[in-house]
């Protein structure tokens, strides 16, 4: 990989650090004429970049990124995990990949209930028994087949340099690598080497030399270098040795499956997004659908009116994700009937600017607490127009904590996206039902919520973002700041943000998202407010009217734009 040139190095940080108001017309991020990665590490967008400059495609680069986070953000960044891709080729054409993880062959619907039928502490979250059967690899290896037109291994050659010769830690980065050390050490069946009696710090090189020969074997045999032989092979000695179920069998089995993406229009825009077992595209486009009748444009941006209606039409959509929403190959996901003009009037039709519904009118149900949302995304545009969307992720920060020994990645612990016990909250409060129980070969539902909005010009938006349950809401906003509000996009990625998820029965805001006044309105109205210092990482590009691209890298972060 090239060294980053001072120019770019300068724009690098310009794109991190705009932390001006979010109004301020001074506010943009970088600009690039031709093509555009926007991911949530530096030295991930400058890999993506430099495959774009080398004539790759979107495609190309998303491969390149998604193995190059693996190493360099591995909190979220994955080959042990999964995730979605959705994309817009220079001619309008859409399409989208699932790559989500499934179910063993050998889990069951009860598995982490105990004896009286509870849920039995944590197991669905940290250890062997929370990791589904891991889909990045596979996902990488069809997006190749289908769009790829540089070599494979130049694509994997990154991401094998980043982890053999190592990398210079930010301080951010050394917290990640702090943050988890006691619960490793105890659920891991052998040392781990990020482990050490010291603590990470700014400045220290972070080599990994099994990841090296994992993404070295990937990158000479494809997917055979994950699914089957000495990868296969360690990740099932993992799995005996701390009582998880993936065999060999399960690896050989995981495919891929391609989906038609959702189509929905908001507003003259037509907005692409990702079908189930996600729960985003028809979150999302149920929301579209439900505010496209009020006049937000005019109430204004964080207007009390603006904040109470939203909030109303997330409640009644997460209702319906808890009780409809689950993988349509094992179960009918009501799709149509979700997205129905008529279901969705008739839905809201009890939104009332006097008042808000309590949740509890709204559907059953009870959620005591959320964790960490830690996924990540990465939004590519190409200098032929091509757009690719990907949300990636172990699920919580490192996944089930388990690093597969001799092989230096963490794996997922997306078992516990499933619906547990019908009615149980998750670690995100998202409570489910029958739609997203657990079954062999199933796929959890997920919220991500990779998204492209295009209009009668062509492309406009590329959007995702991590969060847990946030992902939803967050890109909802974005799509609201840029459409309805008239911000840019490095505007609509600073903005406050603020997210109500049916239960529990309040709105979670960013510190100072509302001045006192809204605040003290919509607590008349019967809103309950709880304060989180940062939601989501959104990574968006938009394209500006001429075809130039501004890359919005969200702030709250270390998240980079790179551009030329």
């Amino acid at each position: 990989m090239k060294k980053l040139s001072f120019t770019l190095f300068v724009l690098l940080l310009v794109a991190c650090s705009t932390t001006k108001s979010t109004l301020d017309p001074s506010v943009h991020g970088l600009y690039g004429k031709e093509a555009m990665v926007v991911s949530a590490h530096p030295l991930a967008s400058e890999v993506g970049a430099e495959i774009l400059r080398k004539g790759g495609n979107a495609w190309d680069a998303a491969i390149a990124v998604q193995f190059a986070l693996s190493v360099v953000y591995p909190v979220a960044g994955n080959i042990g995990g999964g995730g979605f891709a959705v994309f817009r080729d220079s001619q309008g054409n859409v399409g989208s990949l699932d790559f989500r993880e499934k179910a063993p062959i050998n889990a069951e619907r009860d598995m982490f209930l105990d004896k009286e039928g509870n849920v039995n502490g944590r197991k669905s979250l940290e250890g062997h028994l929370a990791s589904g059967v891991p889909g990045s690899v596979d996902g990488m290896v069809r997006l190749f087949d289908r769009f790829g037109s540089l070599p494979w291994t130049e694509l994997v050659q990154p991401a094998i340099d980043l982890a053999e010769k190592g990398f210079i830690l930010t301080e951010s980065g050394a917290a990640n690598l702090n943050r988890a050390r006691e619960l490793i050490k105890k659920l891991n069946t052998k040392p781990v080497f990020l482990v050490r009696e010291e603590s990470w710090k700014s400045g220290d090189r972070f080599i990994q030399n099994d990841l090296a020969n994992t993404l070295d074997r990937i990158s000479k045999q494809g997917r055979d270098g994950f699914y089957s032989g000495l990868t296969a092979q360690l990740i099932v000695e993992e799995m005996q040795r701390g009582n998880g179920i993936i065999t060999l069998d399960d690896l050989a089995d995981y495919q891929s499956v391609w989906r038609d993406p959702l189509i929905g229009n908001y507003r003259g825009k037509r907005i692409i997004s990702m079908p189930p077992p996600s729960s985003g595209g028809v979150a999302l486009l149920q929301l579209l659908e439900s505010i496209e009748s009020y006049p937000i444009a005019k109430y204004g941006h964080n207007h009390w009116k603006t904040i109470h209606v939203m909030t109303e039409i997330e409640k009644r959509v997460y209702a319906d994700r808890a009780t409809y929403l689950g993988d349509p190959d094992f179960y009918e996901v009501p799709v149509t009937m979700l997205l129905d003009d008529q279901y969705l009037t008739d839905r809201m039709s009890s939104i009332d600017f006097k008042e808000a519904t309590p949740s509890e009118e709204i559907k059953e149900g009870r959620v005591d607490v959320i964790e960490s949302v830690e996924t990540t995304h990465f939004s590519i545009v190409d200098a032929q127009g091509n757009a690719v969307a990907v949300t990636t992720t172990l699920n919580s920060y490192l996944g089930s904590k388990i690093m597969v020994d001799g092989a230096g990645f963490f794996l997922n612990n997306e078992m516990d996206d499933f619906s547990v016990k019908s009615g149980v909250p998750n670690q995100f409060g998202l409570v489910g039902a029958k739609a997203n129980e657990i079954v062999p070969g199933k796929r959890m539902l997920s919220s991500m919520t990779p998204t492209i909005v295009d209009d009668a010009n062509g492309l406009l938006i590329v959007v995702g973002t991590p969060g847990g349950s946030t992902i939803i809401t967050s890109v909802f906003q974005t799509i609201l700041n840029v459409v309805d509000h008239g911000m840019n996009m490095q505007q609509a990625v600073n903005a406050k943000r603020l997210h109500h998820q049916w239960l529990p029965d309040r709105i979670l805001t960013e510190d100072s998202t509302l001045s006192p006044k809204v605040k003290r309105k919509l607590i008349r109205l019967g809103h309950a407010f709880e304060s989180r210092g940062s939601i989501g990482r959104v990574d968006a590009i938009l394209v500006l009217p001429g075809g130039s691209l501004e890359g919005g890298a969200d702030p709250r972060a270390q998240d980079t734009a790179v551009g030329f």
